[in-house]
């Protein structure tokens, strides 16, 4: 007999993940928003752009525990296992970020490598300070997140992200009305409050799952098949990598709108238009979890995952599109996120080049999710060194050979560099799901 999976029933699991990755996706432009209001708004929202990259590239070694979670804890051993590795993570990305902030090392980085302007470089100091606790609350929420996916709750993951929003929106606002500090700290302030209170939150809501895992573990002691911990570093290092080589795109990035044509602009608008189209690659994002979720043994509910793939990918794009050449451009840029007119007119056309990135990134997360599902986590990093290479090079071409604004430059690059990540690991995937049928006993 056939076990079908319904559309509906993927997208009611979906959907409260997807609304996690919106909320979240609400909070770069609305800080974006308040940071563009302050005195000096180019400045700040260089220095607000430039903190959030790096503190992005912080969350390396733990960005991956949700996926990690969701697919190994099966019971409370592998939740004891599995949550010792976290621990040891969290504390090695919060360690990352103090590095940055050693004074000889932040000087080296963000003045003479990157060549941030002093007044940008000082901004920045002072958000990265703020944003000490964001790595260490990132992991430990994400590994929570990943047990409640496990076990079907996505309602309650959605939950303590309304909580983060509400409380980020909340002390973004009142730093903003009352307190006598530069826009890009006001930004780091709120994410940090947003983050951390959240994380516990969603600690909170696990706590029936966790007791759940851990009675029925203790009812059990002996471990039988508990993972070891080398069996979760060969499949956790190659996420980590992954994590790595993606997140340092911000600040390569960054590295090269210093050095492109209308640097201080292209810095000022890249974090504007990125979370535009965060909005809109977010749902595709959340999605990867869900394929993991629920693609079944031997995939066995891969048609139905591709089919819903496709309507959410090009649907995606299709939404950014309607924005970005539309006159909703205009009023994104000019009267929502506050951008004066030659900022606005500088964005237009990034954000046009972006279309196509909705849907890749679906795309993305299917094939992600298929290889993580049979443990074959390596493709996964080659295919984002990749993407990162694809980057680099369209970046050099057009930003310093042919002299292309750097934002334009910039965004274009991620397109080509998130295709060739897509056909290398179209060819991947269709290797694993060719060898899982090929070990499917036959049926008489």
């Amino acid at each position: 007999m056939t076990d079908r999976l319904s559309q509906r029933h993927i997208a009611l699991f979906w959907g409260p993940l997807a609304a996690t990755w919106l909320m979240m996706a609400v909070e770069p432009p609305f800080l974006a928003a308040l940071i563009a209001r302050h005195p000096d708004a180019t400045f700040n929202l260089a220095a607000y752009g430039v903190a959030y990259a790096f503190a992005i590239l912080t969350e390396a070694p733990i960005i991956m525990l949700m996926s990690a979670a969701n697919a190994l804890v099966t019971d409370g051993h592998h939740y004891r296992r599995l949550r010792s590795f976290a621990r040891f993570l969290n504390g090695g990305a919060t360690a990352l970020i103090l590095l940055i902030l050693v004074p000889p090392v932040f000087h080296l980085v963000m003045v003479r490598i990157i060549a941030l302007p002093a007044e940008v470089a000082h901004l920045t100091y002072g958000a990265l300070w703020l944003l000490v606790p964001w790595p260490g609350a990132i992991g430990y929420r994400r590994f929570h997140q990943g047990v409640l996916i496990h076990v079907g709750k996505t309602r309650l993951v959605a939950y303590g992200t309304v909580i983060r929003v509400v409380v980020m929106g909340g002390t973004a606002i009142l730093a903003y009305l009352f307190l006598p500090i530069p826009g890009a700290w006001v930004g780091a302030l709120g994410l940090s409050a947003g983050v951390v209170t959240e994380s516990a939150a969603v600690r909170i809501m696990a706590n029936a799952t966790v007791h759940d895992l851990l009675v029925r573990a203790d009812a059990d002691p002996s471990p039988g098949s508990v993972i070891s911990y080398r069996e979760i570093i060969s499949f956790y290092y190659p996420l980590v990598l992954t994590s790595l080589i993606g997140l340092a795109v911000q600040p390569m990035a960054t590295f090269f709108l210093g050095r492109s044509a209308y640097p201080v602009e292209s810095l000022a608008v890249f974090p504007v238009v990125q979370a535009l189209s965060f909005a809109f690659r977010a749902p595709g994002m959340a999605y990867q979890d869900t394929v993991i979720a629920m693609m079944g043994e031997r995939h066995r509910h891969l048609p139905e995952l591709g089919r819903f793939t496709l309507t959410l990918g090009l649907a995606l794009s299709a939404c950014l599109s309607l924005v970005a050449f539309t006159p909703l451009v205009h009023v994104w840029f000019r009267q929502i996120s506050g951008l004066t007119p030659q900022l606005a007119a500088l964005a237009v056309v990034p954000v046009r080049v972006l279309a196509p990135l909705p849907g890749l990134t679906v795309l993305l997360s299917l094939q992600r999710g298929i290889l993580v599902t049979v443990r074959r986590t390596r493709p996964i990093t080659v295919a984002t060194a990749i993407e990162v290479a694809g980057i680099a090079v369209t970046f050099v071409t057009l930003g310093w050979g042919v002299g292309m604004v750097g934002a334009t430059a910039a965004f274009l690059a991620f397109v080509v560099g998130r295709f060739g990540a897509n056909v290398f690991l179209t060819y991947r995937c269709r290797g694993a799901v060719a060898a899982t049928a090929a070990s499917t006993p036959a049926v008489a």
